[in-house]
């Protein structure tokens, strides 16, 4: 018989609630099952790619003109590499690729892509501190990205002499689910934890929150940096968790020893 592994132990029949977007939220739920843990899946950002315009197909073509080229997210780099498919057989050459964050970049260079990100962190600013963008002087850079999203990373670049498009490829929405389900989900399942890796997404979980009269100042809330840590405590929610990464094992991992500290009392939840 298998010995059990000290995370299926700590997470044996906790309550887990993920709301990231499919398909990564079935995939972390079942990380989390693995560990021992009663995963439930809500996705509360559901993604879906922009139709096909002529500009975007314009950009597109144009790529061997950039010198830089950044995927903001895996999401963002697998529909690039759709589109480099369909109209770039061969991918051209002379590009710098980056992704923000290793899951990003091990998309693209799934695709061959020669890839740089950052050696730690998985955010804008650790992508910016490259040593490759420090210093651009009219060099053109691609950002790819959804239709809306922070202006970190094409306002520094701009002021460090770039010269930025931006390319989105998807929008993202809340789903519309009714109230029996939000009940279900966050009234009758009561989560421990909810895994919660953008400030849209946290956004969108405090309003249907708020719908169904549930109270999350008890729930650990798993967040990707301290920004967003610090969006939720501004809403009133003290307890989170920033994962070293947000690699699937890290996140199990770090909920893990979080709930086993909250268990002892110690109110260390971060």
């Amino acid at each position: 018989m298998a010995t059990p592994r000290p995370d299926s132990m700590l997470l044996e029949g906790r309550r887990i609630l993920i709301c990231r977007p499919q398909p990564e939220a079935d995939r972390l739920a079942a990380s989390f099952r693995d560990a021992g843990a009663d995963a439930q899946v809500l996705p509360l950002i559901t993604r879906e790619p922009l139709p096909e315009d002529p500009a975007t197909r314009t950009l597109i073509l144009n790529l061997d003109e950039f010198s830089h080229v950044i995927a903001v997210s895996p999401y963002a780099a697998s529909l690039l590499l759709e589109w480099l498919d369909t109209w770039w057989p061969q991918t051209p050459e002379g590009i710098h690729w980056y992704g923000v964050g290793a899951g990003t970049a091990a998309v693209l260079a799934s695709h061959g892509l020669d890839t740089r990100q950052p050696q730690t962190g998985h955010t804008s600013e650790d992508l910016l501190q490259l040593p490759e963008l420090a210093t651009l002087d009219h060099e053109k850079v691609l950002v790819v990205r959804g239709q809306e999203g922070r202006e970190l990373i094409p306002q520094t670049l701009e002021q460090r002499g770039a010269r930025v498009t931006m390319l989105p490829l998807y929008h993202r929405y809340c789903p519309d689910y009714d109230e029996a389900t939000l009940r279900a989900m966050l009234n009758d399942f009561s989560p421990e934890a909810i895994v919660t890796l953008s400030g849209e997404t946290l956004n969108n979980l405090i309003a249907l929150s708020e719908n169904t009269g549930h109270n999350l100042e008890d729930t650990l809330l798993v967040v990707p940096v301290e920004r967003i840590a610090e969006q939720a405590r501004q809403a009133g929610l003290r307890r989170t968790c920033i994962p070293g990464s947000l690699a699937d094992s890290t996140i199990v991992a770090a909920v893990a020893e979080q709930l086993a500290s909250l268990d002892g009392g110690s109110g260390n939840t971060k």
